[in-house]
């Protein structure tokens, strides 16, 4: 039997404890360490997590245990602990977005791969059952030409959350605003569906929250490769907080999720085994999603990424998602930071 892969966790913030039990949840993984140089946070984790911990980088790496890194940081500092943990031969989940920006991530990949580790971004909605079945449909030609993709994540987030850590609503440690924190995980599935973006303009406001330097409301205009269009709403001042939506329109039919969930399902051509799948997702309801509240959310999408990582390490894969797809949707919204600078619309190369 093979033996666990061993993770350390790397910050002991909120999100720690979604990776916490996502690891010990997961079949074929094993949480043996954590390392904060912040020792309250880490005193705090200690007391629900029986586990080594370590105030140090270094000390904590140098662990000949330590098989596996999951970085739990704020994300302007995922490529300081993920360059470090792949040069020292530690296979690494990060949570998203892998960094601020496309040059910061594109470091992360390339030390991945120069040093044959597993890199396994936090993208947990494309294993959800509803992912992955409109993705096997846009894969088998269901929907035809591509038309149109939305993704609608009108969250909420009180001036709290913001003022709950330094690092939050900055452009050096959080990236962004709503746009790179919230929606990413919806701005992903939107271009896991609708393909590559080539252009992208767009809009962004501060209007419901003080004392932070990013947007909390935006939306933008994207044209693909494949000449669909796409619009992305994104807010968290949007009261009470509705679950994200992402829906994807061809010529062939039309179909939704909403949070975990297939929300919508309708073709031309009827496909009865798909068609029944579908008709089956669709009466299981969403689970929370985290739309008013950070911490409103399972752990079971963590859970399947650390054991799709468990998977690739054994089978001497590179990664979970492609580097390439983890930086994309990092790419774009980093187009519409410039597309709002600029009041152009931003080439994506």
């Amino acid at each position: 039997m093979a033996k666990n892969v061993r993770f350390g966790i790397i910050g002991a913030g909120m999100i720690s404890y979604f990776h916490a039990k996502a690891i010990q949840d997961a079949e074929g993984a094993e949480l043996v360490s954590v390392m904060s140089p912040r020792r309250p946070s880490l005193d705090k984790f200690l007391a629900v997590h029986q586990v080594r911990d370590y105030d140090n980088l270094g000390s904590f790496l140098a662990d000949p245990e330590l098989d596996a890194v999951a970085i739990a940081t704020p994300t302007g500092l995922h490529r300081d602990t993920a360059v470090p943990a792949a040069k020292a031969k530690k296979h690494v989940l990060c949570e998203k977005p892998l960094d601020i920006n496309p040059a910061k991530a594109q470091e992360i990949i390339d030390a991945c791969r120069d040093n044959g580790v597993v890199l396994a971004p936090i993208f947990q909605y494309r294993f959800n059952s509803a992912a992955i079945l409109v993705k096997r449909a846009i894969n088998a030609g269901r929907f035809g030409k591509l038309l149109m993709a939305n993704a609608r994540i009108k969250w909420y987030r009180p001036q709290s959350y913001y003022d709950s850590g330094a690092w939050r609503g900055t452009w050096e440690l959080d990236g962004g605003g709503c746009l790179m924190n919230q929606s990413i995980h919806a701005i992903d599935l939107f271009l896991h569906f609708a393909g590559r973006p080539v252009e992208v303009y767009g809009y962004t406001a501060t209007a419901a929250h003080t004392r932070i330097e990013v947007e909390d409301n935006a939306v933008a205009v994207v044209r693909f490769d494949n000449g669909a269009f796409g619009v992305i709403e994104s807010s968290t001042a949007c009261e009470p907080g509705w679950p994200l939506e992402v829906e994807i329109s061809g010529v062939g039919g039309t179909a939704r999720i909403k949070a975990d969930a297939l929300d919508k399902w309708e073709f031309n051509t009827p496909d009865p085994a798909m068609d029944a799948e579908a008709a089956k997702l669709m009466e299981t309801p969403a689970a929370n999603s985290g739309a008013s509240d950070p911490k409103a959310i399972s752990s079971l999408g963590h859970q399947k990424i650390v054991e799709a990582m468990v998977k690739a390490i054994r089978n001497g894969e590179n990664s979970v998602i492609g580097g390439a797809e983890a930086k994309l949707p990092i790419e774009l919204i980093c187009g519409i930071y410039e597309a709002v600078r600029t009041g152009k619309p931003a080439k994506l190369s």
